[in-house]
């Protein structure tokens, strides 16, 4: 299983999109292309989870990444993320925004 914080202005509901609906056979005849649609098996094994709301995310997010605090992200990474500043680190498997030290390196 793989856990990832998802950051985007419409994360929820894109992700939403790509999931396809929950419903197993719903998602096979409407979305036969989304995630649920080409992978899901029943309703309980349908392949992914997406938070539906932005307080489900926090309490989901909480709860899988304990040091992760999301006010102080949204204070200092948010805003870097938004201008750009950001690598992605292969070997963590995530995206992470330059530091102001690593800005004058790069």
């Amino acid at each position: 299983m793989w856990a990832y914080i998802l950051a985007h202005e419409n994360a929820i509901p894109l992700w939403r999109s790509l999931m396809g609906p929950t419903k197993v056979f719903r998602a096979r005849n409407s979305m036969p292309d989304s995630i649920r649609g080409a992978y899901g098996l029943t309703d309980t094994r349908n392949t992914t989870h997406g938070s539906d709301s932005p307080a489900s995310a926090s309490r989901e997010i909480a709860f899988f990444f304990p040091e992760f605090n999301e006010q102080l992200w949204y204070q200092q990474d948010e805003p870097r993320l938004r201008s750009g500043q950001v690598y992605y680190n292969a070997k963590e498997r995530v995206h992470c925004v330059f530091r102001d030290e690593e800005t004058e390196l790069a």
